[in-house]
């Protein structure tokens, strides 16, 4: 009894941080993650991790979220540490400085971008073009005359990259009222437009591929979680840096086709006769697994369970060299001799690779999740699926059945064996 009621007490704490709109209650997955007392990193436990001066104990850290997950209270300052925006051997001082110089750049290349279009930063977000194809201004627009916000979009342009850009903005705009919209934070105007300054900022800064849809999905949680616009952005563009080449697309090729290739590697190498069997569906190229990788696994969760989910992989896939790899660029190698204390700051995912020596590229901890929910679903694939449509209701089932913490632990088994295959 007394345990029904600290469940009650679970899911009653995580609905106030991420509550629902009541008519969306019936039409999303169930969320499966609880608080968990003595597993899950509470805030008392997060602030405990720092020196006095502001070192943290990131291998404290790692060990309680790979048990449990993070407290919703600071799920956006733990990311920040987790996505490579600090380095756990820095100072509060340290940070404090970093942080500024951050908002201040951040300050700097929305304010370029508003010079092209003044909606950007008015709390308001387009959702129809603003210019044709060729760098043609368009008068009028459904959000009203387009002089009230297309700035100098009302003259013509020639500049490919600013019409690629100015081409992009109605795009996000359109995904931005699709994004996250069983939940209340989504009802403020203002809450989709922060959405929307960031992912058109992003997209001006990234000129090799701009925006893609999905991206909206990824920046989201960094919009909810962390208030200020500045610091969600950055912890964004460092989620984007690991995951950024599954959104590049060419007229011959997509972005994840690299990491589906690298799945079907994988699941060649564990279950061959899986392989073979997707092989002869004509599903060897793995394109029904295409939505999982592209924005990992936002659809076969609830919201709740997707952070948690995100949170347990980047626990897992660890670098205690993120940070320098993304400030210096030079830095960020893993040493090729790291002893025990060293390796207590890896992941467990990174410390199997660490551990082996295995120096390849072989792909991130999502592909294995992948591979981890086919092999739950090996039988009834190779019984049942007599065609690719076949194999995608089959996976389509898992919406809202998959246990986050026993996929990513099945995941790790998964990358153990094929290490240890691979290098033989």
């Amino acid at each position: 009894m007394a345990l029904f009621f600290m469940r009650k007490a679970s899911t009653a704490e995580l609905d106030a941080f991420y509550p629902l709109r009541p008519e969306c209650q019936v039409d999303v997955p169930k969320t499966r993650f609880r608080l968990r007392a003595g597993k899950t990193l509470s805030a008392r436990r997060w602030h405990a991790a720092f020196s006095e001066d502001g070192h943290l104990d990131i291998a404290k850290v790692l060990r309680r979220i790979q048990r449990g997950g993070v407290h919703p209270a600071i799920k956006g300052v733990v990311w920040e540490f987790l996505l490579g925006c600090f380095d756990p051997n820095s100072t509060f001082d340290d940070r404090n400085q970093l942080r500024q110089s951050r908002r201040e750049q951040y300050s700097r290349l929305k304010s370029e971008c508003q010079k092209m279009v003044p909606v950007i930063g008015s709390g308001e977000f387009l959702t129809t073009p603003i210019i044709t194809d060729d760098g043609q201004p368009i008068e009028e627009s459904a959000n009203g005359n387009i002089s009230n916000y297309g700035g100098d979009a009302n003259h013509a342009t020639s500049d490919k990259k600013v019409i690629q850009w100015k081409l992009f903005l109605h795009q996000i705009g359109l995904d931005v009222v699709r994004t996250d919209r069983s939940l209340v934070f989504y009802e403020s105007q203002a809450h989709q437009a922060k959405l929307w300054d960031i992912l058109s900022v992003y997209a001006w800064v990234d000129n090799d591929i701009g925006y893609v849809q999905g991206m909206n999905d990824i920046c989201s949680p960094m919009v909810i979680l962390i208030d200020d616009e500045a610091d969600a952005f950055w912890c964004f563009e460092r989620a984007m840096r690991r995951l950024r080449e599954n959104f590049r697309c060419s007229a011959s090729s997509i972005g994840v086709q690299s990491q589906l290739s690298t799945l079907s590697q994988v699941i060649k190498t564990i279950d061959p006769k899986l392989h073979q069997h997707l092989e002869d569906l004509d599903g060897g190229e793995y394109l029904f697994a295409f939505r999982m990788l592209m924005v990992l696994f936002r659809r076969e969760f609830s919201f709740v369970d997707s952070l948690y989910l995100w949170e347990l992989m980047w626990a897992m896939e660890y670098n205690p060299n993120i940070f320098s790899s993304y400030e210096v660029p030079s830095g960020g190698a893993t040493p090729s001799n790291v002893n025990d204390k060293e390796l207590k700051q890896y992941g467990k995912f990174e410390r199997n690779i660490v551990k082996t020596g295995y120096t390849e590229k072989h792909g991130a901890l999502s592909i294995f999740l992948v591979a981890s929910v086919l092999e739950t679903k090996q039988k009834q694939l190779l019984k049942e699926a007599t065609g690719l449509d076949d194999v995608v209701k089959i996976l389509g089932d898992i919406t809202g059945n998959l246990d986050a913490k026993k996929a990513c632990n099945e995941a790790l088994r998964i990358h153990k064996k094929y290490l240890k295959t691979v290098k033989q």
